[in-house]
């Protein structure tokens, strides 16, 4: 019962009802990322992802991202794209966590910073 009542009025859990419904009857599942997020389109060109886990936009990597927002890009000729030795992979936001970036930390002592505060 609780999860159903999540469904319908909570978006942020994963995806509410409406979307889920409309994915089951129009959406087409057009690909699936590394991630496990599954991509979707409609017959009239509407564009959607269903996120697994958390829902994140910066989830999104950057081949999905340019498909998404329709931009052309190689995805929508095949969907596996060489990656190369030197690319990273995808990270999603860590702002806000313990995994932000701070230019001025250390690892045993915390953020150091690089000036004074007055008393």
């Amino acid at each position: 019962m609780l999860t159903l009542f999540k469904k319908i009025f909570t978006w942020w859990n994963r995806d509410t009802l409406g979307t889920h419904l409309e994915t089951i009857l129009f959406g087409k599942l057009v690909g699936q990322d590394t991630f496990g997020n599954k991509y979707y389109e409609s017959k009239s060109g509407k564009r959607w992802v269903i996120y697994s886990g958390e829902i994140d936009a910066s989830k999104i990597p950057v081949e999905w991202f340019s498909w998404i927002h329709f931009m052309p890009n190689k995805i929508e000729k095949k969907h596996e794209l060489k990656k190369y030795d030197w690319q990273k992979p995808h990270q999603s936001n860590l702002t806000g966590t313990e995994g932000a970036y701070h230019p001025n930390k250390d690892k045993k002592n915390g953020i150091q910073k690089k000036y004074k505060s007055w008393k």
